[in-house]
């Protein structure tokens, strides 16, 4: 692969757009990590994104760095990465979080990213310059990951109605809320450990053009930590726009509910990491949560909201696409 010529100045203007992304990344999808334990009433607002946050960057001791090697090898051919390419996957990325958040609507930061990738990609270059394989593993946890989510929580929900069928509500409830606190904290540790990594990949892409690194190195460790830390820092200003959507609207949730949603969100959160597929966190708590609901029953889930957010789901990736497509060509004569 030809190595980029980029000044300093841009590449240093490229990571730190990369790591906007990331802290954007956080702060609309911390919804998907507090929502269920705010609106149970477990935890106040500002504690449960202080701990969510907290463990969004205790994922750097956890996790190996698969999803990043997804997302910065194996997503489009990096032979037509440049600085345009990247530029326009991020400006995409970016304003479809800001329109979906601004309107309170769930969609997938992650999603938003690959989409940005494709559009740039094929703007430049082509249907060619796309990798199928990652791809294709991507688009299908697009059902898998919400699919799973639905029934790990739903299992879950099952599994502790039939362990605790003899106590009462009352203790039920008091022994959850403090169950809660674990399932939120791992639903956390997830999160950052599955959605830091996808930025980390765009950077590795863009160093490995620039000649700054190479496909057989290791990610440099500054961009690790660079990484965890905006997707923390984000979380830590909170989504507020979406906590409500995530937390009532789709179905009402106790702390067993709550609970049982965030733990099978995390089991598919962790699957996911460990095989290097770059998933929805917003996918995979969603179905949790209509997989909960719906063990107790289909009509306590508000079908009309979880399919509008299904729409969003679809329109994610063609939509980032499209303004990609639009900011690659926009960056080609300003930069």
């Amino acid at each position: 692969m030809q190595t980029l010529q980029i000044s300093i100045y841009a590449l240093a203007f490229l990571v730190a757009l990369a790591l906007i992304f990331d802290f954007m990344n956080g702060f609309h999808d911390a919804a998907n990590a507090i929502a269920t334990v705010v609106s149970t009433g477990v935890l106040k607002p500002q504690t449960a994104v202080a701990m969510a946050a907290t463990f969004n960057f205790v994922a750097i001791l956890v996790f190996q760095l698969k999803v990043a090697t997804t997302v910065g090898k194996g997503t489009i051919d990096p032979a037509v990465v440049d600085h345009y390419v990247v530029f326009g996957a991020l400006v995409g990325a970016i304003v479809w979080n800001l329109i979906t958040w601004y309107y309170g609507i769930p969609s997938s930061s992650s999603h938003a990213l690959i989409g940005g990738l494709v559009g740039a990609a094929v703007a430049k270059a082509g249907t060619g310059s796309l990798i199928a394989g990652g791809l294709l593993k991507t688009i299908a946890f697009i059902v898998l990951s919400p699919l799973l989510g639905f029934i790990f929580g739903s299992i879950m929900m099952v599994l502790v109605s039939w362990v605790f069928v003899r106590s009462t509500p009352r203790r039920v409830d008091k022994w959850f809320r403090r169950a809660q606190l674990v399932s939120a904290s791992m639903y956390s540790l997830g999160h950052g450990g599955n959605d830091a990594q996808k930025t980390m990949g765009i950077i590795w892409m863009l160093l490995i053009a620039a000649g700054y690194s190479t496909s057989e190195e290791h990610l440099p460790w500054w961009v690790v930590i660079s990484c965890y830390t905006a997707i923390s820092l984000g979380t830590l200003f909170g989504g507020w726009r979406i906590v409500k959507t995530m937390g009532q609207k789709i179905t009402k949730l106790k702390p067993v509910g709550g609970f049982c949603a965030e733990t099978g969100g995390a089991i598919t959160l962790f699957l996911a990491t460990a095989l290097g597929v770059p998933v929805s966190t917003t996918h995979t708590i969603t179905g949790a949560i209509v997989g909960v609901g719906a063990s107790k029953k289909m009509s306590a889930v508000r079908w009309g909201v979880a399919g509008n957010i299904v729409w969003a789901w679809v329109f994610t990736i063609p939509a980032s696409a499209f303004m990609a497509a639009i900011a690659w060509w926009i960056g080609t004569k300003i930069l």
